[in-house]
């Protein structure tokens, strides 16, 4: 089963998400903390990381590089989930690694379709890696 960690600190959306997300099938974890997102993807290895980023003990900016930088976790796929909309936001949500970018309020439905897409890319570009290692 796909495994979808999310780190978000407001208690009604990240129990939405778990919500949403156990209900299209996912495996779901949850924290509150940044802190606790790098030590739980790193114990559990998941599939996606859905990240807040204003949180405590670490912002999902930080988060987002501590994964990049960890050898074992630096290609999984991660999804920041902020208020912060402007330009400049998106900016450096992109520098710092992530994936995709969803601005809250947000349609949990679109964000579930969003998740399914960036997991479908990813494998195609596993798919694709496996496929050319294997054919030299």
């Amino acid at each position: 089963m796909t495994k979808i960690l999310i780190a978000e600190d407001a208690d009604d959306i990240r129990e939405l998400l778990v919500f949403k997300l156990k209900a299209a099938g996912y495996e779901v974890h949850s924290v509150v903390d940044g802190e606790s997102a790098v030590r739980l993807a790193k114990s559990i290895m998941p599939d996606l990381v859905v990240l807040d980023w204003m949180m405590p003990r670490m912002n999902g900016l930080d988060v987002c590089i501590a994964l990049r930088s960890d050898p074992e976790l630096h290609s999984m796929p991660i999804m920041l989930l902020t208020a912060k909309g402007q330009e400049i936001d998106v900016e450096r949500g992109f520098s710092a690694g992530v994936d995709d970018y969803v601005v809250k309020p947000f349609s949990p439905r679109e964000l579930v379709h969003r998740i399914e897409a960036l997991l479908a890319r990813t494998r195609s570009v596993s798919i694709e890696a496996f496929i050319a290692r294997t054919s030299t």
